[in-house]
């Protein structure tokens, strides 16, 4: 049995590792040692240190920030609404020193499991640390069952290990289905809501979600596509679709007026196909309901329109007297790690205070 075994082993073709063209690669696939931060540090010291962000990996912005407002004490119970690569999880673990609870919740069952066994592998285990695949509008649901708690995060963005694999679809920069689901085991994807949207919807879709300019001409383009069964399947075609429907604006504004839409209507897909509007009220308005007396919580928020619910909330909070303090300006990432990290540009903080009973 042992030599049948040995022979079988034999026959099985070696799997080598992707090669690439020039002397770096450009390719999520053949950026095998970006995917592997603990075998690979100094690469990925390398990468960090020139302002990109290592495929695979995401890099957690405002988090001294986040820490300062917090004030996080061991014996504490907090939430991590929305884990994604676990780096805000890790640090306020290490602030409980051994002693309280934290909670992490995310909806997407790809990168779950990988957050969870690398924060096991950092120390963290069950008796300080529970991880569940939810989504963070069911946090009245875990409060009752937990109890109420002292802190909560919520960083709003999409992870960048979601936007840097081209097999999720979330970017126009790479080949790869036009999924955008951050569970892609549930609803329907985007390639399917665009087969089956109307014009005025698709309109309207991007139009509130991102305040896209060229939003008409747009949906007059993917419906066009529509009409002649030329489905948009790929996160290719959309973008030729974006560029063809933008092709009346004049050559020398044309290039960046495409990137700057592409960018727009990727975003306004996902708002919709994730209903992150909808998932975001719900938290809101839940969210004063799962604080314990004098509990803070923190928001990242990533475009205006999430940052106008969040600042609508916690006034509203306030007046009802939900809330004791809430921020009266948003809170930016520095300069320093704008420039370390720039997809932190656009991040705005907000936090509030819940009032004590």
């Amino acid at each position: 049995m042992a030599e049948q075994n040995q022979n079988q082993d034999m026959q099985k073709p070696h799997k080598r590792r992707v090669r690439y063209k020039g002397t770096h690669p450009r390719t999520f696939e053949e950026k095998y040692k970006e995917r592997e931060p603990e075998k690979y540090a100094e690469t990925i010291k390398k990468v960090i240190s020139k302002g990109s962000t290592p495929a695979g990996m995401h890099l957690s912005i405002c988090v001294d920030e986040i820490l300062e407002f917090l004030q996080i004490q061991p014996g504490q119970r907090g939430l991590d609404a929305t884990l994604g690569y676990g780096g805000h999880s890790r640090r306020m673990l290490e602030k409980l020193e051994g002693s309280g609870h934290l909670y992490g919740l995310d909806v997407d069952p790809i990168e779950i499991v990988k957050t969870t066994a690398r924060l096991r592998e950092n120390g963290f285990g069950e008796e300080i640390l529970t991880v569940r695949q939810m989504n963070f509008a069911e946090i009245d649901l875990l409060s009752e069952e937990v109890g109420k708690f002292d802190f909560v995060l919520a960083d709003l963005g999409v992870s960048s290990m979601q936007i840097d694999n081209p097999e999720r679809g979330f970017t126009y920069k790479a080949e790869g289905p036009l999924d955008l689901r951050l569970d892609p085991e549930k609803g329907v994807s985007a390639a399917d809501r665009l087969k089956e949207v109307t014009r005025e919807e698709l309109t309207g879709m991007l139009a509130e979600n991102s305040d896209e300019p060229y939003a008409e001409e747009i949906a007059r383009e993917v419906l066009k596509r529509n009409r002649k069964k030329e489905y948009i399947r790929t996160t290719t075609q959309f973008k030729e679709a974006i560029e063809t429907a933008l092709g009346f604006l004049p050559e020398e504004e044309r290039k960046e007026a495409v990137v700057k839409s592409c960018k727009r209507c990727f975003q306004a897909l996902r708002i919709d196909v994730n209903s992150e509007f909808e998932v975001l009220y719900s938290f809101l308005e839940k969210l004063p309901g799962v604080m314990a007396p004098g509990g803070r919580a923190a928001i990242l928020t990533f475009h205006s329109g999430e940052d106008r619910l969040v600042k609508h909330y916690f006034k509203e909070g306030k007046k009802a007297g939900l809330y004791q303090e809430i921020s009266e300006e948003v809170i930016r990432p520095s300069a320093e790690e704008c420039q370390r990290n720039p997809r932190a540009r656009s991040t705005k903080m907000r936090w509030a205070i819940r009032a004590q009973e």
